[in-house]
């Protein structure tokens, strides 16, 4: 199996699940390049060293997966002087939104309506299909611009997880990285210091008591399920990651040499 090389990256202060993902191994025996190819949460509370650090990576683009409604909640991005801010939503504001007030603001009765008996992972599950089957032109749009001119780049949602996840999942499809590494790397969001802090409305101990998390839990993880759900749904689609490329996204055999010349060692 596939052993990720281990992260050297600092734990930001404010920022959660930063990491490069250079080092993954690619089919044809060749690596991606480190320093060119970043992943992490919203940029909204990074610290006066989390910035320094940001600033020092000399990033070309950063890709900003969050919708109108999550920066709302948890602000702009910190300005990065230099750099080309793109926002991509790739969900909707209003997809969901009583859910995830319920999530917030919901007691136990209610979360176990909405989470309990494999609910809260088949949701994870049907987001992920529809992302990958009805966000073509964002994904076209990012693995076109990184194949042109905008590396280094940072891909961030809220948590870094599940829209900036498959983005990165995508990119490094597109690069012919080995399965199993693609894996491990979405896999690496579980880890204690990368996890995205589960808001709850109230501060009462209930609130976050073991059951609640429990529940919570399916949309919170970065599971291996979520993650093949998307595959299968390339190979359902398009018949396989060449057409999906090709057809999908409008990625042309130039244009995919181009970003592994770009993103490759």
């Amino acid at each position: 199996m596939t052993q990720q090389i281990p992260s050297t990256e600092p734990e930001l202060a404010g920022v959660r699940n930063f990491r490069d993902v250079g080092g993954l191994p690619t089919v044809d025996g060749r690596r991606v390049r480190h320093g060119v190819l970043f992943r992490s949460g919203h940029l909204a509370h990074a610290t006066t060293e989390d910035t320094d650090f940001l600033g020092a990576l000399k990033l070309h683009t950063i890709f900003d997966f969050r919708n109108a409604a999550d920066q709302k909640l948890e602000g702009p991005d910190v300005a990065l002087p230099g750099v080309r801010n793109v926002n991509l939503p790739l969900s909707d504001p209003a997809d969901g939104a009583e859910f995830w007030k319920m999530v917030r603001d919901g007691d136990l009765d209610q979360l176990r309506g909405i989470l309990s008996d494999g609910k809260g992972a088949n949701r994870m599950i049907v987001s992920y299909r529809s992302i990958i089957k009805e966000r073509t032109g964002e994904h076209s749009q990012v693995l076109h611009s990184l194949a042109e001119d905008s590396v280094p780049a940072l891909m961030h949602c809220a948590a870094g997880k599940d829209r900036a996840g498959l983005s990165i999942a995508v990119t490094l499809l597109a690069l012919g990285v080995e399965r199993e590494a693609i894996v491990a790397d979405y896999l690496e969001s579980n880890a204690k210091h990368r996890r995205y802090k589960v808001r709850r409305s109230s501060s009462d101990a209930s609130a976050y008591s073991p059951e609640v998390m429990e529940l919570l839990s399916p949309l919170f993880d970065a599971r291996a399920e979520y993650l093949t759900a998307a595959f299968e749904t390339i190979e359902d689609t398009w018949g396989g990651v060449d057409t999906y490329l090709e057809q999908g996204l409008r990625l042309s055999p130039e244009s995919r040499d181009r970003l592994r010349e770009r993103l490759l060692d």
